[in-house]
Parts: C-alpha cells; sequence; structure tokens
C-alpha cells in the first residue's frame, strides 16, 4: 500500500506494525529512475507491505534521521526496527533479498 503525503515523522516510523519499506530518494535523480521498475514491481507484488516514497533533499529531517547519503536508499523495516538497507541496489534480486528479511520470520 503506497502512503501519501504528507511524509511520516520518525516517530510515526519507529511506531509501525508489521513489514514496511521507505524509499528515499528524488525526483530527478537518475539511479532512482533506474531503479523505478523494480521498486514497482516489487509493491505491487507485495501489497500487504506499507510503502512510503520520500522526496528527499536539503533540510529533509527524516533521511538524515535514518543516514541517508545516497539515493535511491531503500529502508526494509519490520515493526518500526530497520531489517535491511538496499543503498543504490544493483539487481532487483538485491531488492528482494531485502523484502525477504522483512517477511519472513526466523
Amino acid at each position: 500500500m503506497t502512503e501519501n503525503l504528507p511524509d511520516p515523522t520518525r516517530a510515526e516510523i519507529d511506531q509501525l506494525a508489521g513489514p514496511a519499506l521507505i524509499e528515499f530518494g528524488a525526483s530527478y535523480c537518475g539511479y532512482c529512475q533506474q531503479r523505478r521498475p523494480w521498486i514497482d514491481a516489487l509493491i505491487k507484488a507485495n501489497p500487504h507491505i506499507r510503502y512510503f516514497r520520500v522526496e528527499d533533499g536539503k533540510g529533509r529531517r527524516l533521511g538524515r534521521s535514518f543516514g541517508v547519503k545516497l539515493w535511491p536508499t531503500l529502508i526494509f523495516l519490520r515493526d518500526g526496527e530497520e531489517i535491511a538497507r538496499e543503498v543504490r541496489p544493483d539487481s532487483q534480486e538485491a531488492i528482494e533479498r531485502a523484502l525477504q528479511q522483512i517477511t519472513t520470520r526466523s
């Protein structure tokens, strides 16, 4: 499920229940545009995952609170806790592996 604006606060993210994905990027980012089809396919195939697409940049606190430095950065969470992170993922499989970590309980 894609969440609409406004962007969530860090406190709201920390309180999330279940699996969630936050994508940090920018609309003008070439790396983000290149990976867009991979991410869109992932979200479409997993509608039970809460998904937040956050436009990041200077002065954006949420990205800073997660230590985001490069785009896209995908943060995979379970119950508000970061379980996996993909920074400029190099394949759709890398994203899928990270997703499995938040949807499969050990």
